[in-house]
């Protein structure tokens, strides 16, 4: 009989950044790591020896990891470097961040994430501005774990007293902001001197080399440790089944557990785990897993909601306190709009305050009007929607925020400790939003009326025919006794929309709450018409969750591009092709035609008279108190 083994344990993988000022020698340092430890392929120091003969210039070890021409051209790494070194006890990705001021976006975006960094300081130069700010970066970040490289010791004659001035002051910073660096290490990246062997010209240092401390590295925080947080990516309907679809970000979750949906508070028990081709049933995902999901429930559930167990929830806010870093052109003041992106939601937000600004030379903080580009604050945030987060040291993958105008990225922020959590506002239980028990039934309101609440959703572009349809339709509907109701653009924005402009986010919120105030109409007993482009799909699903599948029904009024251009009773066209009108849908912004609306009235096909009749006719039908009776068993 031979003997079962089992698989060998998953190494442990350390992600581990270098940051530091421009040409203090980051990528030296990790190709001479490579090369000493023998994790270089094969020919791939030969390639850049013949490469650099080419030019005509002397042998670089940065350029074993500089991937991009325009950086072997400029002698500067622009983007973050990932390279995979395996070593005795655990495997490393070393992520080479940019040192430049001007890609210090890069910089933030190639130290997000890991486990701990190199700083790299020139023993020549000594530490600069860009040493600071990268230090005090990584503390933003959450990276406590902190090796110092003290490089080009050879500049200095290898003196140990310009080493240890230098230990001193960076230090002394160090544990100012908050981090206890593990060690200091003299070296000299070009010949290798205390990288991964032991220099002789600097017998007088006796700590670590390079390899030796990276492995004395703490191990690294797991996430699966932390409680589950996953936010929504889409929604997908598979024979019969809305699978749920995200990234694990923390924690765990399996087949049974009750889950909360933040920020919307729905609660749902996982029915299954989905997976594709999978050889057998799986039952829990962990971290970092991208994974699929039922829940027995079902409801309408948004994308950029977080999921997590009943037992564990982040909080609920939508006004919180943030360390900044500001990469805007312009300086950022209060009152600034931006975009708020956090994993798969994102917001409109705006600055209420801006408490102080932090100077990284010596950490001092001063009151401001402005935080200027590459500034770092602490400011007040408010978003126009409820966002569930957590501190950004109790889960850094819920309390990370990404900033955005005009579709550049120009900030990021974490979240402080001590802002409020108004989930017990928002729930509908005692001491928070009460619900509403009314007396008077929607079989009584029917009864009534002698028609059901409906909501009748018309979708299409401009000049389809919508407007047309909707009023005449309404005129119609009264003089035969139903309490019918049109909403559209116009009478939305005049009031209850008065405060929005025309941006995608916007025009969501828009028809987020035209759906809201036509559930309302609904529930009260009116047949309520909506005439809204409503271009895409999320948003016209969103309105029908609002009210309730039984009571939505959705028109697609159809009429090709091509037609509506032809009509254009407004000009809206002739202007959208001038350049006067910017995302107009269907030339500059896209149109997502419905793909499963309980009615089609086709306007190139139909007369005006005939489209009108047509919709009436399937309104009266939808909204009969008969057919209410027949669903229901009544």
């Amino acid at each position: 009989m031979t003997e079962s083994t089992s698989p060998a344990p998953a190494r442990e993988t350390l992600r581990i950044a270098l940051v530091g000022h421009v040409d203090h020698g980051k990528s030296t340092i990790v190709g001479r790591l490579l090369n000493d430890t023998g994790s270089l392929t094969i020919g791939k120091v030969e390639a850049v020896e013949a490469m650099c003969k080419r030019r005509g210039m002397p042998f670089e070890w940065s350029f074993v990891t500089d991937a991009l021409s325009a950086e072997r051209d400029q002698a500067l790494t622009i983007d973050s470097s990932h390279i995979v070194y395996r070593a005795t006890r655990r495997d490393y990705v070393l992520i080479d961040a940019p040192g430049h001021h001007e890609f210090l976006k890069n910089m933030i975006t190639g130290a997000a994430g890991c486990d701990a960094a190199v700083v790299v300081i020139d023993a020549a130069e000594g530490v600069r501005e860009q040493s600071r700010k990268h230090a005090y970066l990584l503390y933003l970040l959450g990276v406590d774990e902190v090796i110092v490289a003290v490089n080009k010791m050879d500049q200095v004659d290898f003196d140990q007293r310009r080493f240890g001035e230098i230990e001193s002051l960076f230090g002394d910073y160090l544990k100012e902001i908050g981090i206890t660096p593990m060690c200091f290490i003299p070296m000299v990246a070009r010949t290798g001197d205390n990288i991964a062997s032991r220099g002789k010209r600097m017998a007088w240092y006796r700590g670590p080399v390079l390899a030796e401390a990276m492995d004395r590295l703490a191990r690294p925080k797991r996430p699966i440790d932390l409680p589950l947080r996953l936010p929504v990516q889409d929604v997908y309907k598979f024979d019969g089944s809305r699978v749920i679809a995200g990234r694990i970000e923390s924690g765990r979750i399996g087949v049974g557990d009750a889950i909360v949906f933040s920020p919307s508070n729905k609660t749902g028990t996982v029915r299954s785990i989905e997976a594709w081709n999978a050889p057998e049933t799986i039952t829990e995902a962990k971290a970092g897993s991208s994974v699929g999901f039922t829940i027995e429930e079902q409801f309408f559930i948004e994308r950029g909601d977080i999921v997590s167990h009943e037992t564990d929830l982040p909080s609920e806010t939508n006004e919180f306190r943030a360390r900044l870093f500001w990469l805007g052109k312009e300086p950022l003041r209060v009152g600034k709009q931006l975009l708020l992106k956090s994993n798969t939601a994102q917001t409109p937000a705006y600055v209420c305050a801006i408490e102080h600004v932090i100077d990284t030379e010596d950490l001092s903080v001063h009151e401001a009007e402005a935080v200027e580009r590459n500034g770092l604050a602490e400011i007040v945030l408010r978003t126009q929607s409820m966002l569930a987060l957590d501190p950004y040291r109790v889960n850094a993958a819920t309390g990370r925020f990404m900033l955005v105008d005009k579709f550049a990225v120009v900030g990021g922020v974490t979240s402080i400790e001590g802002f409020a959590d108004e989930r017990a506002m928002l729930m509908d239980r005692p001491g928070g939003r009460f619900v509403v028990e009314h007396r008077v039934t929607a079989e009584a309101r029917a009864a009534r009326a002698g028609h059901r609440g409906a909501v009748f959703w018309l979708t299409g572009l401009s000049a389809a025919g919508k407007s047309t349809i909707a009023i005449e339709a309404e005129n119609r509907l009264f003089h035969l006794g139903f309490q019918v109701y049109v909403l559209d653009g116009d009478n939305i924005r005049r009031g209850l929309a008065a405060d929005l402009g025309f941006s995608h986010e916007d025009r969501t919120e828009n028809i987020r709450r035209a759906g809201e105030v036509a559930a309302l109409f609904a529930e009260a007993g009116f047949i309520v018409i909506s005439a809204f482009i409503s271009p895409y799909r999320e948003d016209r699903a969103a309105a029908r969750a609002a009210a309730g599948e039984g009571s939505f029904h959705e028109v697609y009024v159809k009429a090709s591009i091509e037609t509506c251009e032809k009509r254009d009773p407004k000009g809206l066209y002739r202007r959208a092709r001038a350049g006067e009108i910017g995302d107009f849908t269907g030339i500059t912004a896209p149109y997502e035609e419905p793909e499963h609306s309980e009615l089609v009235i086709d306007t190139e096909r139909l007369t005006p008279e005939e489209a009108v009749e047509a919709f009436v006719d399937y309104c009266r039908k939808a909204v009969s108190v008969e057919r209410g009776r027949s669903e229901t068993g009544g």
